[in-house]
């Protein structure tokens, strides 16, 4: 099972943003945070490297439902969905499976929830 689900776009790095950003919103997910590996490797270690962002994205009736049933579980939220500039005029966008990673969690009363935020996530990418 790939631990996550990935779609290249034929579109700009800003307009993957966007729509990805789009459509995480119609799922339930907002963007909490935000981090551009670019700057952050310009910054810290002087290397210049494509755009890349880490969006963190999270659902928070989900997030809630998750943690009632599995309190640890915020080590693994939000759901991150990373969107690289392929640099040859394409753009790709993955988002984390959460149900490969909570197959290192053994909690069964985890899999309802973990199956539902999966299938919202599967069709932000579908719907890319």
């Amino acid at each position: 099972m790939d631990y996550y689900f990935t779609k290249t776009l034929a579109t700009s790095f800003d307009e993957a943003i966007q729509r990805v950003t789009d459509a995480l919103k119609t799922e339930g997910f907002g963007i909490i945070s935000e981090i551009n590996m670019h700057d952050k490797f310009k910054e810290k270690l002087g290397i210049d490297f494509k755009k890349y962002r880490i969006l963190g994205a999270c659902n928070p009736g989900y997030a809630y439902k998750a943690v009632q049933v599995e309190e640890k579980i915020g080590t693994m939220l939000p759901c991150n969905v990373i969107v690289i500039d392929k640099e040859n005029g394409t753009t790709e966008v993955s988002a984390v499976n959460p149900i490969a990673s909570m197959m290192a969690i053994h909690n069964p009363a985890l899999e309802p929830v973990a199956s539902e935020v999966t299938d919202k996530l599967r069709k932000v990418i579908d719907a890319l």
